[in-house]
């Protein structure tokens, strides 16, 4: 039921960005930056952590949880280096999943042989 339950939710987190993109004269950056953006604003607010444990992976892996992970990162941050904390926090907790996003983008690279748009 938690499979179920995580690609539901998921599902409808990527369907409003879909309709987000269909609908609005919005750009897929700007429309990213608002998902993350939006982790972060409910991740301070204290709504994301339950919904997230409720939901699972349906609401940790998209945007919504990597905005609240830096989030986390910049709280956690501040309480121990102080304004320096600012700035290294998010980095600090959220540097497995770029540094991931990095070197699997770069395989891929290597693999497959991109192609530029004309």
């Amino acid at each position: 039921m938690d499979y179920i339950k995580a690609f539901l939710i998921g599902g409808m987190i990527c369907a409003l960005a879909q309709v987000l993109l269909d609908r609005t004269r919005l750009m897929p950056g700007r429309v990213m930056v608002l998902l993350v953006v939006s982790g972060c604003i409910l991740g301070f607010a204290g709504v994301y952590e339950p919904f997230a444990r409720w939901a699972g992976a349906g609401a940790s892996v998209p945007l919504l949880g990597f905005g609240n992970t830096l989030w986390k990162g910049v709280k956690e941050g501040i309480e121990k280096e102080g304004l320096l904390g600012i700035f290294k926090g998010g980095l600090t907790a959220s540097s497995a999943g770029i540094c991931g996003a990095l070197v699997f983008g770069y395989l891929s690279s290597l693999v497959f042989q991109p192609k530029l748009k004309e």
